[in-house]
């Protein structure tokens, strides 16, 4: 099995998921939101557990499985239906640089939850990024209310999948088969919302749509929801979640250029003033590698090591457990209200 960096890895999702975006953009002019979900799904979820069969991936205790369903719940399920409806409404290069919003949330999230030490810089080199997000939005043409709608409903999306990074930062489970699940519930939450769209618009007889678009919805599901979500829950088992926010600007960076690339799409220019603010937070993020975490490794669990960082230090994972167990708790309202749970 091939050796992958997580900085690789979450840049690679960040190309999957911005590259997805145009073209589901595409498909959304034949087909209708849910409809395009249930046809990337349904790929996605027949090539993972493929591969899940064929590399044997370790299944995780039974009592995690109920939280991995939930977590697919959250997203796919519900974060991407609310971007599939405001994809409809604005442009994929809008949409791309609206998820910059999403590092904002984290930091905040993995602050209050998880304790995450978050550095100056980081935060406003973040902030730079969020200003650039508003000339973004701010001048996206003259019919406002149907933009503001479809931004509304992304942004939805966006603190959906935050949420998400939260709770599956600490979620010790073999990524293949932690995505596979996930995207299995995604697909049932589609499948059971479909009937309510087509009370309104029938979906299109298979016969009658084009080759091309099928090929499009095939590949778009791939990349979009299963090589991007494999990757980012590889790259999230060793990297704090503030810092992997942090590369999630590279993604209307990608989207923004494949947009001009692909769908002749072009920024305003206070839109392209916004769009160089995000690149710039983002190439300085890259090149300086800032890790708030480098500071306060003694409050990182060993349990948040790669398997090949705990075989260079010749633990196993019963011993990671149990040194976890007997190291001091980490700070954070996440870790407070679980010793509350557990004494209770």
């Amino acid at each position: 099995m091939f050796s992958l960096s997580p900085r690789t890895a979450i840049v690679a999702a960040c190309l999957c998921w911005a590259l997805g975006t145009i073209l589901s953009k595409t498909l959304l002019s034949s087909f209708s939101p849910v409809t395009v979900l249930v046809f990337q799904l349904a790929p996605s979820v027949v090539a993972l557990w493929l591969a899940v069969f064929f590399t044997r991936a370790k299944i995780p205790s039974v009592r995690l499985l109920p939280w991995i369903g939930l977590l697919g719940l959250l997203n796919p399920g519900w974060a991407y239906t609310f971007s599939m409806f405001g994809l409809a409404e604005t442009s994929a290069s809008v949409a791309t640089l609206l998820w910059a919003f999403e590092p904002i949330l984290i930091l905040g999230l993995a602050w209050l939850f998880l304790g995450e030490r978050v550095g100056l810089q980081l935060v406003g080199l973040v902030a730079v990024a969020s200003c650039g997000v508003l000339l973004v939005s701010g001048q996206m043409g003259t019919s406002s209310a149907t933009l503001n709608a479809g931004s509304a409903l992304i942004l939805a999306g966006v603190l959906c999948c935050a949420v998400y990074t939260i709770l599956a930062r600490n979620l010790i489970a073999d990524p293949l088969f932690t995505v596979a699940v996930q995207q299995s519930v995604a697909f049932a939450w589609v499948l059971a919302i479909w009937p309510l769209e087509l009370q309104s618009a029938a979906a299109p007889h298979l016969s009658e749509v084009p080759y091309r678009d099928i090929a499009t919805i095939i590949l778009s599901g791939l990349l979009y929801y299963a090589l991007a979500y494999w990757l980012y829950l590889h790259a999230l088992r060793s990297m704090p979640a503030s810092v992997a926010g942090s590369f999630f600007n590279l993604i209307p960076v990608f989207g923004v250029l494949g947009s001009l690339i692909f769908l002749g799409e072009r920024l305003t220019q206070s839109q392209s003033l916004g769009a160089v603010l995000i690149v710039g937070a983002a190439i300085v993020v890259l090149r300086h590698q800032i890790d708030p975490a480098e500071k306060s490794q003694r409050n990182k669990p060993l349990s948040s090591l790669g398997r090949d960082q705990l075989d260079d230090l010749g633990i196993t994972n019963e011993q990671v457990h149990e040194l976890d167990r007997c190291s001091p708790p980490r700070k954070g309202l996440w870790k407070k209200m679980a010793s509350k749970s557990k004494r209770s």
